[in-house]
């Protein structure tokens, strides 16, 4: 063996490593692009500039490339959509903005009226609710209507305008105007 064929051996080794790391660099660019972006075309021009450019288009791969991966983007908008669900329920009172528990119904601060006690079941009810979730005890206007035997017709879900002519309350005579 003869000096230049040992020197032709090691330079197409080392030639066939550096092919080797060429093509592992591009499929690596191909597969990274494909993990930030779902652009295919512009995965393939990433990897053509790599392609062409060697380590040079490498460099212009990393200083361009997206930041974060899909993975990483999707985790990242789940976490703050639930930062923000948490942000939603969290109850405030109107008044004074201190937090309130659901059940409350008055601020324990400033004692503005959070929710209305229900006349049949005693449960909380909302304050724009126009009759009970619970029991279908119909409230208008801030007054409940009592199921009672008496009027058994309010016992059961009436639709508002029923509600509403029910004889509640005793009519007094029309009053004549002058």
């Amino acid at each position: 063996m003869d000096l230049s064929s040992i020197v032709l051996a090691v330079l197409a080794l080392i030639g066939a490593m550096v092919a080797a790391f060429w093509l592992t660099l591009i499929i690596w660019t191909f597969r990274d692009l494909r993990s930030r972006s779902r652009d295919i075309f512009a995965q393939i021009l990433a990897a053509m500039l790599v392609a062409i450019l060697f380590l040079p288009g490498v460099v212009l791969y990393l200083l361009l490339r997206p930041k974060e991966t899909l993975a990483e983007a999707y985790e990242r908008s789940l976490a703050e959509e639930a930062l923000l669900q948490g942000i939603e329920e969290t109850l405030v009172c109107p008044g004074c903005g201190t937090r309130v528990q659901a059940d409350f119904v008055v601020c324990p601060a400033c004692h503005t009226k959070l929710k209305k006690p229900c006349q049949n079941c005693a449960r909380a009810l909302n304050l724009r609710w126009s009759v009970c979730p619970y029991c279908s005890t119909p409230v208008l206007g801030g007054v409940q209507l009592q199921a009672t035997e008496a009027n058994p017709a309010l016992s059961g879900g009436l639709s508002r305008r029923t509600a509403q002519r029910a004889p509640e309350v005793s009519e007094a005579p029309p009053v004549e105007q002058a």
